[in-house]
């Protein structure tokens, strides 16, 4: 099975995932912020993906120090035998940021584009082509939940979900829920589990549980 197909595999059958963000407790109690890393999981409980930010060395480290949350990264997902099956390139933009997706062998799959809206956070989920597959859109009253929608019907969700008030009170990894209520069409599922993870940086990457 070529190595482009096996991300789309995973995801066909699934109705909902649960991403989870990874911390160290050396990062915990040090306050430094380290490469971000997540776990997807399906709805049996199964792993699907093992996700990280790629790259090392002083610059990077200046990068998270200085822009944090706005800071330009690619990120990796890998399949429980560490292939690379996704890559997400996010370049630093200074105003609405921009998600450049690919599969493992390097072939474009979309984008995810940020949007100004008043009152509302709105991304556009894009095709290869640029052309526009869906929208994402956080209400201003909803500050934890965004919806997928395709031609003005809600065909999925991405929330963020609490773990517990004990853990929140000492980090701020976050976890979001997933679900595909009529989005069958596993390519745009693809691009919406790549919009979760800009989701995270944008909207609550060290903010915690405030």
């Amino acid at each position: 099975m070529p190595v482009e197909s096996q991300a789309l595999t995973l995801l066909r059958g699934e109705h909902a995932l649960r991403v989870r963000q990874v911390k160290e407790w050396g990062e915990i109690l040090s306050g430094f912020e380290g490469r971000n890393r997540y776990e997807v999981v399906g709805d049996d409980g199964r792993p699907l993906f093992f996700a990280g930010e790629v790259g090392g060395g002083v610059g990077l480290f200046l990068l998270r120090s200085l822009l944090k949350a706005n800071r330009p990264f690619t990120m990796e997902l890998k399949d429980t035998h560490g292939q690379t099956l996704l890559r997400l390139r996010r370049p630093w933009r200074f105003w609405l940021s921009r998600m450049e997706v690919e599969d493992g062998a390097g072939n474009h799959l979309g984008a995810i584009q940020q949007r100004f809206r008043f009152f509302a956070r709105a991304y556009d989920v894009l095709g290869p082509r640029e052309e526009a597959l869906a929208q994402l859109s956080g209400p201003f009253f909803q500050p934890w939940t965004f919806h997928v929608q395709q031609q003005g019907h809600e065909v999925g969700t991405i929330a963020k979900k609490w773990s517990g008030f004990g853990k929140e009170m000492f980090t701020d990894a976050d976890n979001f829920g997933v679900q595909f209520n009529g989005l069958d069409d596993v390519h745009v599922r693809t691009l919406v589990v790549a919009a979760t993870f800009l989701i995270d940086f944008v909207h609550f990457e060290n903010k915690g549980g405030s």
